[in-house]
């Protein structure tokens, strides 16, 4: 039961980081039908944006308590990774916008190799040690463990879900992205700005993404070029575990992967003698990937998207 309570809270911690980048890619898809795999890389330029942000502030101001550090490197992290979101769109996607299907995922994964290249070259291929900004000592509850940072990333979490929430349930934007994913040549109709509304959801999953990068940054203490693609793919997979296109199934399917992704490879390790377990555990996000595929291709919570006219 120790073991099980323990994998709980890091596959919790693991999902929440799952869930904010699986937004990102059930709006955009909801709303133009793309798959934009080249969001895990905006994960990427949110986390290597703060680390320097961070260098930075240490060099100027040395003195500054580092919550405050860390809050202002996540939103510069967050500025970057809006500005590169937004580009990518108008620059690579919004051209191929009634092009077959075909071309904008080719585009897509062209983005991601371009957008490694150039970190690469902007920050270097070495891996970079990312600074604990927070204390390290650890609480415990029961034998289990849980660190300031972990208690950070549930907690950032659960207010950027509640605020995302509020967004496009009760705002004007939220509305105008609801009837521009439904029919967005009927709502331009209605005095909405399709291309205005698709680069504002490009920006928010930006935002979510970043904010999701610094987080895995601070959790993991480490941060790269190449960082972005595996958390990416497995949100992908995430996005549809819980219904690409839904919201809430994104959410869950975040919060489930990282569950049985954490339980299984810890248990997988216990059973094994420590032969096995966490340099095994990106199995079972493609085992959980197929089977979906193969037994409900909608999701958990998948509904049918409508047919444009």
């Amino acid at each position: 039961m120790d073991i099980l309570f323990q994998q709980i809270i890091n596959g919790l911690v693991l999902g929440s980081m799952y869930a904010l980048i699986a937004l990102g890619y059930t709006m955009v898809y909801g709303i133009i039908q793309l798959i934009n795999f080249a969001h895990g890389e905006i994960l990427m330029v949110g986390a290597l944006t703060a680390w320097s942000s961070i260098g930075g502030l240490q060099a100027v101001v040395p003195g500054m308590p580092t919550w405050v550090m860390l809050l202002l490197a996540t939103l510069a992290g967050c500025l970057a990774s809006t500005v590169v979101n937004v580009l990518v769109e108008k620059l690579a996607y919004r051209p191929l916008r009634n092009a077959p299907r075909l071309a904008p995922l080719i585009t897509a994964l062209g983005m991601s190799i371009l957008l490694q290249a150039l970190a690469m070259m902007i920050w270097k291929p070495n891996v970079k040690s990312f600074p604990s900004m927070l204390p390290t000592d650890p609480y415990l509850i029961g034998d289990a463990v849980i660190t300031p940072t972990q208690i950070m990333i549930l907690v950032v979490t659960v207010l950027s879900l509640a605020v995302l929430t509020w967004v496009v349930n009760y705002t004007s934007l939220g509305r105008a992205m609801r009837a521009t994913a439904e029919n967005p040549r009927v709502a331009a109709l209605m005095g909405v700005k399709p291309d205005f509304i698709i680069s504002a959801t490009f920006a928010i999953g930006a935002i979510l993404a970043a904010i999701a990068g610094v987080m895995y940054a601070s959790n993991y203490g480490t941060a790269q070029h190449y960082m972005g693609f595996l958390p990416g793919l497995k949100a992908f997979t995430a996005a549809v575990f819980g219904g690409i296109g839904n919201l809430a199934g994104a959410v869950v399917g975040g919060v489930l992967l990282g569950l049985i992704e954490s339980i299984g490879s810890g248990y997988l390790g216990t059973l094994t003698g420590g032969l096995l377990g966490s340099n095994y555990a990106d199995i079972f996000a493609f085992i959980v990937l197929i089977i979906v595929l193969t037994l409900r291709p909608s999701g958990l919570l998948g509904e049918r998207v409508a047919d444009r006219a």
